[in-house]
């Protein structure tokens, strides 16, 4: 067949299924000759209450570096991980502000710029990296950004010694004084990928399929079988499994939802409706969606919180039921450095979950992960010192060839976070010689 178009869709009633790259999209040997043609993403991926330092940090510095405890879980995507220690976000630290370690990790986390301390409606901020990125290449896509996570946040109140809770639950800001607010329900995230149309068509499309346990790929099989009928051998089989992996994310909305109804009339006091009692579940669930934005090209840049910054959420399905942000503040308690550590890895493993799916998604010669840049990481390092240099970063994926080899970068203490953003603004196409309080860009990572 011809080449068909990047922006080709299947339509149904209230419903717009986004195609992933199929090999008709662009002539094949022109997608693996030029790096340039392959659209370069970009993801921060921010977990709360800092790290076990001593079971994060590699002890050799370079390549080759071995996993530390916590960083095991990743060793099937360690050809596409490098660790960056050293940096800093100086404005996170209190600068005569007093206590607020929380808000400010978040709030400077993205923006390296020094908060106002203020409850009240005189916010200030500052544009973040992810919001500069999609600036200038949201108009490429659906969606300029994604902003999910897994911890509703208020906009407004105290949440933290005198900090407005929007600094508490937001990494990605517009500008100074607009946070982007993040979607939690998987299901709304769900229907925003894939829903279109009137919101009255839309309805109609979710009552429809809710009446007669439809599925999304329901309403534009038709589409499908005659798109698939004009394919290649192996673009049909790649569309195939795509479609597959739209499948298993709904039925798996469905059965978490059909669970959580039987709870309710149950009496079960449960989370929020719409929200997996299992942590992982609700991670894993909005990356597979993360992943599928990526992989159909509705969007390049996504923010993911795990949680907010201060959370105690206790981790019962690793056998925690201290909560978190208390068992941060070990004092240096061998049973709660411990149950750091479990908690560290629990959450590493839902990255790892997240690359590997990534690495699965081919793309010509490569794949998702080769052409994403992925931070993960925190605000604070040690959560019981409250300190916000040295902090545990993760520079994943390969930025479409244009990241170096992965290593164990040991940069010098206090290097500004905001030089690692505005270096990947750069392997972005986005001109960005300043942001916050950047002083120049990684050279170890041009």
């Amino acid at each position: 067949m011809s080449t068909l178009s990047r922006r080709t869709v299947l339509k149904g009633i209230g419903t717009t299924v986004a195609l992933p790259l199929l090999e008709c999209m662009m002539p094949l040997s022109a997608f693996a000759q030029s790096a340039k043609l392959r659209p370069n993403r970009m993801a921060f991926l921010f977990v709360p209450n800092g790290m076990n330092m001593d079971a994060w940090r590699p002890t050799t510095v370079g390549a080759g570096f071995e996993l530390p405890e916590t960083l095991r879980p990743l060793a099937r995507v360690k050809d596409s991980l490098s660790v960056i220690s050293g940096l800093a976000q100086r404005n996170a630290f209190a600068l005569g502000d007093g206590p607020g370690d929380h808000a400010r990790s978040t709030a400077v986390w993205l923006t390296g710029v020094k908060v106002k301390k203020t409850d009240g409606a005189d916010i200030q901020c500052a544009i973040s990296v992810d919001q500069v990125a999609a600036e200038e290449v949201g108009d490429q896509t659906k969606f300029a950004s994604l902003e999910i996570g897994c911890e509703k946040g208020a906009m407004a109140g105290n949440c933290d010694s005198g900090y407005s809770c929007a600094y508490s639950s937001s990494i990605s800001w517009r500008g100074p004084a607009t946070p982007n607010a993040k979607e939690v329900s998987p299901r709304a995230v769900f229907e925003r990928l894939f829903g279109s149309g009137a919101e009255a068509e839309k309805a109609e499309s979710k009552a429809k399929r809710e009446l007669y346990n439809k599925s999304i790929l329901d309403f534009v099989l038709d589409d499908a079988a005659r798109l698939k009928s004009q394919l290649g051998i192996r673009d049909a089989q790649k569309l195939d499994e795509y479609l597959e992996s739209v499948s298993d994310i709904e039925r798996r909305l469905v059965a978490f939802e059909g669970r959580q109804s039987a709870e309710i009339l149950a009496g079960v006091e449960i989370p929020a409706k719409g929200i997996p009692r299992d942590r992982g579940e609700h991670i894993r669930l909005l990356g597979d969606m993360m992943v599928l934005a990526f992989q159909t090209d509705l969007t390049r840049i996504c923010t993911f919180m795990f949680a907010n910054d201060g959370s105690n959420r206790a981790y019962r399905e690793i056998e925690i039921s201290e909560g978190h942000h208390d068992i941060s503040h070990h004092g240096k308690e061998q049973y709660k450095l411990d149950k750091k550590k479990r908690i560290d890895a629990y959450h590493v493993e839902q990255l790892a979950y997240i690359l590997n799916k990534m690495k699965s998604v081919k793309e010509g010669d490569s794949n998702l992960l080769d052409n994403s840049m992925v931070v993960f990481g925190a605000g604070i390092s040690d959560g019981d010192r409250h300190n916000h240099d040295d902090l545990p970063i993760l520079l994943c994926g390969r930025g479409g060839g244009r990241l170096p080899a992965p290593a164990h970068f040991q940069f010098p203490a206090f290097t500004p976070m905001n030089n690692l953003f505005v270096t990947m603004l750069d392997k972005m196409g986005v001109d960005c010689e300043k942001l916050g309080d950047s002083n120049g860009k990684l050279a170890e990572l041009l």
